[in-house]
């Protein structure tokens, strides 16, 4: 799921489709806050850093982001406790915040 939200944020971006231009309606514009649009190509970039910092915590944000898991199940697929995930999920985002920030 993750590569093809990538790879689909790349063809929107692409000179010939309009470049940086994002369609978005009123209501979703009036809805979110400019600084809560996150850019996939950049988190892609920070995922894959993460991953080489601690890849289980990039599973976990690739499981709860992309997957949409609960922590219950990423704890069941892992075979981890549930605090663990928790904790894990929580250091990995902010790690992600601070990184995205940057």
């Amino acid at each position: 799921m993750r590569q093809i939200l990538v790879d689909h944020a790349r063809r929107r971006q692409a000179t010939k489709r309009g470049g940086n231009r994002q369609r978005v309606t009123l209501s979703e514009a009036a809805d979110s806050p400019a600084s809560a649009i996150v850019d996939l190509l950049d988190l892609d970039d920070a995922l894959a850093e993460l991953s080489t910092l601690d890849e289980r915590h990039s599973v976990i944000v690739q499981l709860r982001f992309f997957g949409g898991l609960t922590v219950e199940e990423i704890a069941d697929l892992l075979r981890l406790s549930q605090r663990t995930v928790e904790l894990d999920w929580k250091m990995a985002r902010a790690w992600l915040l601070w990184r995205l920030e940057a």
